[in-house]
């Protein structure tokens, strides 16, 4: 009967999950597009494997060097460590349901009247806190939901690292493709010159001409060479982040892509599933809740049982008959009867705990509508700003075009060349920038929708009481040096 009893005395709150306002589809969503190939909508029940959502960009390059991240990633073994410590303290805590056996063995020598005497005495104790009103069972509750939310924060980090990097990465790919504009602008300005010192040396032109066609180049060449450091600067950051050092990556030049995947997104209440960062503050509210019934304990009796058992005598002299045994039972029980309030306040403290990782976890909630909606309209608009900036830039071409043209027949001064070429300069590089931003806010939008994350990723109570392996591997990976 006492099992029965034992779990039928749980005092403090049974956890349920708070409420919060989930709308019925995103407001940025508008039609859903057709997902590209290699990625499904969200379902956080289906059996798909989404864990590496870099892949819809179909880069190798970033397919290896995001992969390295979970093999020397400094911050993500931090989040490890800090995991397995949680799973101890759940371990820890689940340890105080059971009896608690000590083994005690002395030995004496002693001499009274000339007599020397030896005396050997074997004994064992052992004593077991009753959890009659689930103190024991609400901290190990507690434990267990503070480690699941370790994992999601585990999770958390390694998204960020991810995203991190394939925004860097992309950044990088923009500094080459905008130093390879710089370029091609130079090698453009450098016949632009050409021409007006063939108009000079003709009598037709001013030397002014010349001047300014000699500064446009030299501008440009300069500019060209400062993106150099850019890049450079992504490229250490990006080597910090797969935890090697700066002199060990090397990365082959490349260019920005011309349009990154569409990404998919399902219903906003999918979004509770499929975010590491809301699945913690899930979770430490559960931890917080179960900490009310710890603190709500404090208020009953505790009752413990000890036993005390052995041999002691001379182990020369019949030491194991029975006149040598003895052993003893007991069991007690205490209950405070006055502490000032103490026990009082505690419960407060940890209500107000409570209430607070409520708030926390509605305000990430909040925050996560708010990022995808980000993404959706970042989605939206800056696909059809690309293609208004596309006309711009073709439109810029043929001014240039026009222009050189008009000087070279003597009928526009080189004033009017000089103004359409900036213009078309500065209109492909916001092309370029526009065509960073469609890439980095994709990479923000699958980081908002989280990743290939969904909460079937965190270990179950019976899984942190068995303490199951990690689920990230943190083994060797081989260089990645191109």
């Amino acid at each position: 009967m006492l099992p029965l009893f034992l779990a039928g005395c749980l005092v403090g709150p049974d956890y349920s999950r708070p409420t919060v306002e989930t709308p019925p589809a995103f407001k940025e969503g508008g039609a859903r597009p057709m997902p590209p190939r290699n990625w499904r909508p969200v379902r956080p029940r289906d059996e798909a494997d989404r864990g590496d959502w870099w892949r819809v960009f179909r880069d190798p390059t970033l397919d290896r060097l995001i992969r390295l991240i979970d093999v020397d990633n400094q911050n993500l073994r931090a989040s490890v460590a800090a995991y397995r410590q949680a799973r101890a303290l759940v371990q820890e805590a689940r340890a105080q349901l059971f009896p608690t056996a000590l083994g005690a063995p002395s030995i004496s020598r002693s001499s009274t009247g000339g007599v020397e005497r030896t005396t050997l005495t074997l004994q064992g104790n052992a004593t077991w806190e009753l959890d009659l009103f689930g103190r024991i069972r609400r901290l190990i509750e507690s434990d267990a939901a503070a480690a699941q939310a370790s994992a999601a924060d585990l999770a958390a980090v390694r998204l960020a690292n991810q995203t991190q990097l394939a925004s860097a990465y992309y950044q990088l790919r923009y500094q080459e493709s905008l130093q390879s504009l710089l370029e091609r602008t130079a090698r453009a300005y450098q016949r632009s010159l050409e021409i007006t010192q063939n108009q000079y040396n003709a009598g037709v032109a001013a030397r002014s001409d010349v001047i300014t066609a000699q500064t446009q180049l030299q501008t440009t060449q300069a500019n060209a060479i400062a993106v150099g450091l850019q890049r450079a600067n992504l490229e250490h950051a990006i080597a910090t982040l797969i935890g090697r050092p700066p002199s060990e990556l090397s990365l082959a030049r490349g260019s920005l892509p011309a349009r990154p995947p569409s990404v998919p997104v399902s219903l906003p209440s999918d979004l509770l599933e499929r975010r590491p960062d809301i699945a913690a503050a899930e979770r430490t509210v559960q931890s917080q809740s179960a900490q009310i019934g710890v603190a709500v304990a404090a208020f009953f009796p505790t009752v413990t049982l000890s036993a005390n058992g052995g041999i002691g005598g001379d182990p020369a002299r019949n030491f194991f008959s029975a006149a040598n045994s003895f052993w003893s039972v007991a069991a007690s029980g205490s209950q405070v009867l006055f502490d000032g309030g103490a026990r009082t306040a505690a419960l407060q403290a940890v209500e107000a705990a409570y209430d607070a990782a409520v708030a926390n976890y509605r305000q990430t909630v909040l925050t996560a509508f708010q990022e995808v909606e980000n993404g959706l309209a970042g989605q939206r608009i800056l696909a059809r700003q690309q293609a208004a900036q596309e006309l711009a830039v073709q439109s810029s071409r043929r001014a240039v075009e026009i222009a050189l043209n008009e000087y070279r027949a003597g009928t526009q001064n080189y004033t009017t060349v000089v103004t359409a070429q900036a213009l078309e300069l500065n209109n492909e590089v916001t092309e370029l920038q526009v065509r960073l931003n469609r890439f980095t806010n994709a990479v923000s939008l699958i980081g908002a929708i989280g990743g290939g994350w969904d909460t079937r990723s965190l270990p179950s109570g019976e899984e942190l009481k068995a303490f199951k392996p990690l689920p990230i591997d943190l083994g060797q990976a081989p260089r990645v040096d191109e």
